[in-house]
């Protein structure tokens, strides 16, 4: 059985959410380059974004594999970004 959406979350998208792709930040050695993960995601929130789609270009599908590992660390920091954002909300 689906689960219920939150109410919160409905009523953001029945507005017209708009949740960009979130690009990934690598270091010249391509590594997780965490300062510039998280000021892209503090960009497209101050830029008015809903939400961050992670890991949805085709060029990074491959961060989606465990032996990458690099799928749950980016999420976490987006996830990190958009919490402190909503916090920060007045």
């Amino acid at each position: 059985m689906a689960k219920e959406l939150d109410a919160r979350i409905r009523r953001v998208l029945a507005r017209g959410a708009v949740i960009p792709a979130h690009p990934l930040a690598l270091t010249a050695e391509r590594r997780l380059d965490e300062r510039r993960q998280r000021a892209l995601s503090r960009y497209y929130i101050a830029a008015g974004a809903s939400g961050l789609a992670v890991g949805v270009h085709t060029t990074e599908f491959a961060i989606r594999d465990p032996h990458v590992g690099l799928f749950d660390p980016v999420l976490k920091l987006a996830a990190e970004e958009m919490d402190r954002a909503d916090r920060n909300l007045p």
